[in-house]
């Protein structure tokens, strides 16, 4: 059943994560020793075109707003090296994911045009007015 346009449910949530692909690898940044010899750094990989999670249009929206984190093949890679467990950072990974994707899937809510009320209106040429004889105020008199 693929994923139409809106939240996900979690079923689908758990048949994304099946269809992402995970990877360890040694995180960059302070940490001595420790940091060079652990794997905890979590690279998430989706594809998006071959997803059978998501449905087309879906799939089209997703392209067009997370443009920059797809690359050229339709994967999507998300990365987390923030904690020190694997476990953790394949959350972290896991949670961005769903994150991006029900941000990327909520419809843009469309703009209302508005006018100003009468009141503002009369209040902001009020002001004017008085801004206007303030500095006609600080002229030298005339002759």
């Amino acid at each position: 059943m693929p994923l139409k346009m809106g939240l996900l449910d979690e079923i689908q949530k758990a048949l994304l994560i099946q269809e992402c692909e995970f990877r360890a690898t040694t995180s960059s940044g302070p940490g001595g020793q420790h940091v060079n010899k652990v794997n905890t750094r979590i690279e998430l990989r989706l594809d998006i075109r071959n997803s059978k999670v998501l449905s087309e249009d879906a799939k089209i929206v997703i392209f067009e707003k997370l443009t920059n984190r797809i690359n050229s093949d339709g994967i999507l890679i998300i990365t987390a090296q923030d904690e020190r467990s694997q476990l953790k950072n394949k959350e972290h990974c896991t949670i961005r994911l769903f994150e991006l994707i029900a941000k990327a899937l909520k419809p843009v809510k469309k703009r209302r045009p508005t006018k100003p009320s009468l009141s503002s209106i009369k209040k902001r040429l009020e002001n004017k007015r008085i801004i206007a004889l303030k500095k006609e105020h600080r002229k030298p008199p005339e002759n």
